[in-house]
């Protein structure tokens, strides 16, 4: 397989985001602008080693690797079974950092509640925890028509989080990032995605929560970094990614202005960097940060099984 792969692109995006970002975890933005991340750093909030990532990673390749053999609900939701009980995708055996919503779905699955039920759907349930597991699923974009590339990606954020505002989300992140997949620039990108995505959107159950997105517009872009928030809440992990894929030009520069506005540092830098890896390319992110990651091989071989699914089947 060629570095050159969009699958593996994606996959480290994300993954090495997320190493970047979790010794940060939690720290504030004051303490970001004080003490500023600019390489691959360890321990801090969790006391993993350099290159641990943490379950948006786990989750991520959990997705991956049930979509290895083709696309089936009940394949992703049992992986995302075993990664809680059994550390799946884990980097070293042990699981750490389980999101609240995504854990009580899980719980419900492994008590026999159907993957199209588990998912929460009460208002205080959108954070954003399926929006950072959620970009295998563009890879699907070459072989499905849109509106079923959209109704499977609201699929599988529902396993956990189903309420139509994480929904929406996870629908606009897939169409920005197919538009990226597709070659068109960043700002590009943006306004097509988000233009894909708007009939579906005017629609029952989503219209309800348009105003939610009011300020996902190209001009996103050219909000001061005050008006920012990197908090786990799912429009505003969204909003925070965006506007640090559009106002950087690296791979480097997007992850580290994830994490440098501080809060939910790990989860925003691998939302950013699953967008900037397909952009930029693997190549792209500096090769002593890919490195450090722990199972690098093992992210490698799942990208390279994953892109065989994709060339060999329509799934």
């Amino acid at each position: 397989m060629t570095h050159s792969s969009a699958v593996l692109a994606g996959l480290m995006g994300v993954c090495v985001g997320d190493a970047l970002g979790v010794p940060l975890e939690i720290s504030s933005r004051a303490e970001r602008q004080d003490d500023p991340v600019t390489d691959i750093r360890g321990y801090g909030t969790y006391k993993q080693p350099p290159g641990t990532w943490s379950d948006d990673s786990s989750l991520t390749f959990c997705l991956a690797d049930a979509l290895c053999d083709g696309f089936d609900l009940n394949r992703i939701a049992k992986n995302f079974c075993l990664w809680l009980t059994k550390a799946l995708w884990t980097p070293y055996n042990e699981v750490f950092g389980v999101g609240g919503t995504t854990c009580r779905a899980i719980i419900k699955l492994l008590r026999g509640v159907p993957a199209t039920e588990s998912g929460e759907t009460g208002d205080r349930s959108n954070g954003n925890g399926s929006l950072m597991r959620i970009l295998p699923m563009v890879y699907f974009a070459n072989h499905l028509p849109f509106p079923e590339l959209l109704e499977r990606v609201h699929q599988v954020s529902a396993i956990t989080h189903a309420h139509p505002r994480s929904q929406m989300a996870c629908g606009i992140y897939i169409s920005i990032a197919k538009e990226l997949l597709q070659g068109q620039t960043p700002e590009a990108a943006v306004t097509a995605g988000l233009a894909a995505v708007e009939p579906f959107y005017e629609q029952a159950p989503f219209q309800k929560q348009r105003s939610h997105f009011h300020r996902l517009t190209p001009q996103l872009a050219q909000l001061p970094i005050q008006e920012i928030y990197s908090t786990g809440y799912v429009v505003h992990s969204l909003e925070a990614a965006l506007w640090c894929f559009l106002n950087t030009n690296s791979y480097p520069e997007a992850v580290l202005q994830a994490i440098n506005l501080g809060g939910d540092t790990d989860t925003v830098a691998a939302i950013t960097g699953g967008l900037a890896g397909l952009h930029y390319g693997y190549e792209a992110i500096p090769e002593p940060w890919r490195e450090a990651i722990a199972r690098k091989d093992d992210i490698i071989a799942l990208a390279q099984r994953l892109e065989t699914e994709l060339l060999h089947h329509h799934l």
